[in-house]
C-alpha cells in the first residue's frame, strides 16, 4: 500500500500520490471532471491548483464540491500587492466552491514576503487565516534562495519546490531543511517537465523522502491509471529503477531546461521553454511530432533571437538560455539533416 506524508507542522495527511491540476486547463470541463472524480474514487485526496491556471480552479470546483471535507485544496495567488491577494482569495473560494482553502500560497514571488514589508502579501495572508478563510499559509517557488529563506524564517507552512531525482544536492538538502523547520514540502516537477518519461521510477526515487509529497500534473486517463496503479502496488527502488535514474542522470543532470516558463514572453517569439530542450525532448519521446512542420518552424524561429539576454536574466535557474537554444538548433538542423541518429 502507497505510504502517506504529514505535511510538517499542518498535521495534513495525504497519500504520497496527488493531483496536480495544471493540465486539466487544456481539457474540456466533463472530461476534466471525469478524471478528478476517479482520482477521488480511487484514492487520491490533495488537489494542487493556482489562480494563474485558467479554470483549473472552476474545473476542480466542479467536479469535486460535493465532496469538499473530504479532500485537501492547495492554491496560489500571483498578487504582487495585499488588494489583489485578498481579490484573488474570494475568486478562489466562489470558483472552488468552498468556503475556505486548506493551503495557499505565494505563486513563485522573487522575494520572501513577510510581515510588514511593502507588498502587503503576508499580512493580507494573516487578515484572510485569522477570518477563517485560509488554514495554512505557503508559498511555492523555482529560486532556492527564496525557498531557503522562506524555510528558515519559520513564516510558511509549506514550500512547492521543483524536485525529481534531476534534482542536485543543494535540492536534496532542501527537503532536509524542511524536515528540520516542520515545514511541508510539496514536490513540483517530478517528472522534470516531460523529460523524466518512466512515471514508476519518479515515485520510487521521491518516496525515499518521507517528507516529500510529489504532485502529478496529470491531463491524460492513461496518465491517471498509472498513478492509481501506485495506490496498490508502490514501485520501489529495485535495480531496474536504479539503472533508469543512473542513465537518465548521467544524460540529464547539470545544464538543462525545466520547463518553468518564466522566460517568457520572448521578444522574438521563440518558444524558449520547449526549444531549449529539444535536444533531450525529440530523444525521449516520440519524435515524428517534433520534425513536424510546426516545431521546425518553431526551432528555426531561434535564429531571429537578438540576443537581448531578458531570458537569461529571467532564468530562475541561471541557465545561459540564449547558449542553450543555439546548441539546441544546431543538433535539431543535424538530425534533420541526417548527420545525427536518433
Amino acid at each position: 500500500m502507497i505510504n502517506q506524508v504529514k505535511l510538517g507542522r499542518t498535521g495534513i495527511f495525504s497519500p504520497k500520490n496527488a493531483f496536480g491540476a495544471l493540465p486539466i486547463q487544456r481539457v474540456d470541463k466533463e472530461y476534466a471532471a471525469k478524471l478528478l472524480n476517479k482520482a477521488y474514487d480511487a484514492g487520491f485526496r490533495f488537489f494542487d491548483t493556482a489562480r494563474g491556471y485558467s479554470d483549473s480552479e472552476e474545473k476542480l470546483g466542479y467536479a469535486l464540491g460535493g465532496v469538499r471535507h473530504d479532500i485537501i485544496i492547495a492554491t496560489k495567488s500571483p498578487a504582487q500587492n495585499a488588494e489583489q491577494f485578498l481579490k484573488d482569495i474570494e475568486t478562489s473560494l466562489k470558483t472552488l466552491k468552498t468556503d475556505y482553502l486548506d493551503i495557499v500560497q505565494f505563486h513563485t514571488p522573487p522575494f520572501c514576503p513577510r510581515p510588514g514589508d511593502e507588498s502587503g502579501l503576508y499580512d493580507a495572508a494573516l487578515e484572510v487565516k485569522k477570518q477563517g478563510k485560509i488554514r495554512h499559509i505557503g508559498i511555492s517557488n523555482h529560486r532556492l534562495h527564496v525557498a531557503e529563506e522562506a524555510v528558515r524564517s519559520g513564516l510558511y507552512d509549506t514550500l512547492q519546490f521543483p524536485f525529481s531525482y534531476l534534482s542536485d544536492q543543494k535540492d536534496v538538502d532542501l527537503v532536509k531543511l524542511c524536515g528540520e523547520m516542520d515545514v511541508g514540502f510539496i514536490a513540483m516537477k517530478a517528472l522534470s517537465g516531460g523529460l523524466i518519461n518512466k512515471s514508476d521510477a519518479a515515485f520510487a526515487w521521491l518516496d525515499q523522502f518521507k517528507n516529500v509529497l510529489p504532485i502529478w500534473g496529470i491531463q491524460r486517463e492513461s496518465e491517471l491509471d498509472e498513478f492509481i496503479s501506485f495506490f496498490e502496488n508502490p514501485p520501489v527502488m529495485d535495480a531496474r529503477i536504479t539503472s533508469i535514474v543512473d542513465k537518465d542522470r548521467s544524460e540529464l543532470v547539470g545544464n538543462f531546461c525545466r520547463a518553468c516558463s518564466y522566460c517568457m514572453p520572448c521578444p522574438a517569439g521563440i518558444r524558449i521553454f520547449n526549444c531549449a530542450r529539444m535536444s533531450q525532448l525529440i530523444r525521449r519521446m516520440p519524435s515524428a511530432e517534433l520534425l513536424g512542420d510546426e516545431w521546425r518552424e518553431a526551432m528555426f524561429n531561434i535564429e531571429n533571437c537578438t540576443e537581448c539576454g531578458q531570458c537569461k536574466e529571467k532564468c530562475p535557474y541561471d541557465l545561459n538560455t540564449i547558449s542553450l537554444l543555439k546548441a539546441n538548433l544546431a543538433d535539431y538542423k543535424d538530425i534533420l539533416s541526417g548527420k545525427v541518429r536518433i
